[in-house]
């Protein structure tokens, strides 16, 4: 691996993604300074021995002091960030981020960087429903996934890096994906799932259903307690492949609810049974 004991990491964002990583590396070893407007989060985190320095301000010296940088911000403030601070990074350093979607940031953020640094995406697929560095905790990168999203600008180097940067955090699974294919995949298992959680919990009001409820529908909708300004965002930058997804699920819906009106028990019998074959792939992970 080319991590080294004496890097110099920054958290630009100190959220709890961003507060999970600074904890995860912080406990191997490795020195961590974060950025944060919330004053309060830098405060916890150096209180609770998650980062040994915290800044409530960028400055072009913090930046020039650290060999990677991990972002921990929201894709548009990720932008209008880097459009202000590009030509301060040291050279040499390797830059990446932790945001849901990828084509409308990625390509954008590499022509304007220097060519002194490297920007390699990645993507954490972990997360809970809580928010903030209170809530950071590296354990849930245990058994989870995590794509490194590389385009043809990046090195071989930096695509290392960003997979020893997962495999060091404890990620089970690493692959590769292009930006395209990233946000069509994300379209898919994140996104959608949000939609449909959300669409669960808005399409009546029962305000008694926890009363009722088992946990197939605390599973269900166990991500319905949403951020709606990241996610969103998130939504409308990935419109074009999230609408698509949307519509493949409407169509299979509509037929699932056409066999049920038919009284077509064989017919749903046999989705049941693709179903199950399906999800039986996770359980061999």
């Amino acid at each position: 691996m080319q991590w080294i004991s004496q890097s110099q990491i920054l958290i630009v964002g100190l959220g709890m993604m961003g507060g999970s990583y600074a904890m995860g590396l912080k406990r191997l070893g490795y020195h961590v300074s974060a950025i944060d407007t919330r004053k309060e989060a830098i405060d916890y985190a150096l209180k609770n021995g998650i980062i040994d320095k915290g800044h409530t301000n960028t400055e072009a010296s913090i930046l020039k002091g650290a060999d990677a940088v991990v972002f921990g911000l929201y894709p548009t403030i990720l932008m209008d960030w880097m459009k202000e601070w590009k030509d301060c990074f040291k050279p040499g350093a390797l830059l990446t981020d932790v945001t849901g979607v990828k084509a409308p940031v990625v390509y954008d953020i590499q022509d304007m960087l220097p060519d002194t640094v490297e920007f390699i995406a990645a993507h954490p697929m972990a997360g809970k429903e809580v928010y903030g560095v209170e809530n950071a905790d590296p354990a849930m990168f245990r058994e989870a996934n995590y794509i490194v999203v590389p385009t043809e600008k990046n090195t071989q180097r930096a695509i290392r890096w960003c997979e020893d940067l997962g495999r060091i955090l404890g990620f089970q699974t690493i692959t590769r994906l292009s930006p395209e294919d990233h946000d069509k995949m994300i379209g898919f298992v994140s996104q959608l799932t949000h939609c449909i959680a959300v669409s669960l919990m808005t399409c009546g009001d029962n305000t008694h259903l926890v009363d009722y409820t088992g946990d197939s529908f605390r599973d269900l909708t166990r991500i319905a307690r949403i951020n709606d300004e990241m996610w969103s965002e998130l939504f409308m930058l990935n419109r074009p492949a999230l609408l698509d997804e949307m519509d493949k699920f409407l169509k299979e819906f509509t037929c699932f609810r056409n066999l049920l009106a038919s009284g077509d028990v064989e017919g749903m019998r046999e989705k049941m049974r693709l179903s199950t074959k399906r999800r039986a792939l996770f359980d061999k992970k």
